[in-house]
């Protein structure tokens, strides 16, 4: 490559990007924009546009994905892997240590209040992302009749994420292939305004890595991934560490649509079906992963943790509960690095390509109903001590017990509401404050 750029100058860019993505995957996307391409201009906006494209393509975190393919255009195999785990490590760091201390001291007095705040603004930040993604996704009558589907699909039918993604994605796929424009579009707002390509770093000409290295890295961190879950099916079969590596590989697989897609399916099955963690600590990890860097799927990494610390193994639950972050983290992150390393040489390939675009809009238009279930169930587990499932026919779904409703959690949801739509604050400030009103009214007032 010629554009001039050294591997220890964009390692240290990476580490500051990295240092910096809070505010879930809009947020970091933002960040590496202004760096990037108004800071730095390593890379146009057309370029940045395209790659943030083929990352809404994949499963996965498309943040740390895009600056995974970003780095890669740089400086080949070694800048993605360089930028891609720099994205991950001081997330996993934090919430591995945080996790320790939830575990340790979660039920002392000032750490419950603050977690207590913690939920009341994840909730008003979910509720958000329902609005944002559905504003942008669901532009036709289509789109809206699919978002609803989604939505009874798995609120009340209880119907498995991945199938939902699956069934959203093949319909797209055929409108798209019969001319259809009901689920296309780029999903991004974007007209390719701004540094033009040929302006940047990187100029607006094909990028010329060997194809054959990129895609023996793929291959090499594809036996990475699965040969650790096959070891472990094979030889620990009963274990918590088999169900871990091969629960969060399935989702590493079929999690289309960013993290609160992947965090309705993690309740779903984490809480519900194997019963590592409850709804209220689903939300705590959450709260986490919101005041951490990194990806907000990290929340992940303390589900995995929850999960062995509480298990029978025959190691000390802080042992254990490490291992299953670790694990966790493996098989969550490294396919990431597959997708991207194997789709990268042929990246040109899907440029105006109709019919991925279709599907891709169509899964998005299914997450917009996901995650409003998503944002109902962290509303009905937080805002009433008892929830009760109701059972009609083919129908099963959990409704309230009215009297039983928290009156300081509904009040500082309110709060974290107005604070975030109304005050229109950002992310971190209103976590801030709304931890800050939780422990005033658990240690001051209650």
């Amino acid at each position: 490559m010629t554009h001039g750029i050294t591997l220890r100058e964009a390692t240290s860019v990476w580490w500051r990007i990295a240092l910096l993505s809070f505010g879930g995957p809009a947020g970091q996307i933002a960040v590496m924009h202004r760096i990037l391409i108004d800071e730095k201009r390593w890379i146009g906006e057309r370029r940045f546009l395209h790659a943030l494209n083929f990352c809404m393509l994949l499963p996965g975190p498309e943040a740390q994905q895009l600056a995974t393919y970003i780095g890669w255009l740089l400086h080949g195999v070694r800048g993605g892997l360089i930028a891609g785990l720099l994205f991950v490590l001081p997330g996993a760091v934090a919430i591995l240590a945080l996790s320790w201390i939830y575990v340790l001291y979660g039920n002392v007095g000032p750490i419950e209040a603050l977690f207590f705040g913690l939920k009341a603004a994840v909730l008003a930040i979910v509720v958000q992302a329902v609005v944002r993604i559905g504003g942008r996704a669901l532009k036709s009558v289509e789109s809206r009749a699919l978002a609803a589907a989604a939505f009874v699909a798995i609120f009340f039918l209880a119907a498995p994420f991945p199938l939902i993604v699956v069934v959203a994605g093949t319909i797209g796929w055929i409108a798209g292939r019969r001319g259809s424009h009901a689920f296309s579009g780029d999903g991004h707002g974007g007209s390719g305004a701004g540094l033009a390509d040929a302006d940047s770093a990187l100029g607006d000409g094909p990028v010329l890595h060997p194809p054959s290295r990129t895609r023996n890295a793929a291959l090499v961190l594809a036996a990475l991934w699965l040969l650790p879950v096959a070891a472990l099916a094979l030889f620990a079969p009963q274990s918590v560490w088999t169900d871990i590596a091969t629960f969060f590989s399935r989702m590493a697989v079929v999690t289309f649509g960013g993290a609160y897609a992947v965090l309705a399916y993690v309740a779903q099955q984490g809480v519900d079906h194997y019963g590592w963690l409850s709804a209220r600590e689903m939300l705590d990890g959450l709260g986490l992963a919101e005041t951490t860097p990194g990806p907000l799927i990290m929340v992940t990494q303390f589900v995995g943790f929850l999960g062995a610390f509480r298990a029978s193994t025959g190691l000390p639950p802080l042992l254990a509960g490490t291992l299953g972050a670790v694990v966790t983290t493996w098989v969550t992150f490294l396919p990431c690095f597959v997708w991207i390393f194997a789709g990268a040489p042929f990246i040109e390939r899907l440029r105006g390509n109709t019919a991925l675009a279709s599907a891709l809009g169509a899964i998005t238009a299914a997450v917009v109903g996901v995650i409003l279930n998503l944002a109902i169930w962290f509303a009905l587990h937080f805002l009433f001590a008892r929830v009760q499932t109701v059972r009609a026919g083919p129908l099963t779904f959990d409704a309230p017990v009215p009297a039983s409703i928290d009156p300081m959690a509904a009040g500082l949801s309110v709060l974290a509401v107005l604070w975030l739509f109304v005050l229109k604050r950002s992310v971190f400030e209103t976590l801030a404050v709304a931890a800050a009103g939780g422990v005033v009214l658990r240690m001051v007032l209650a």
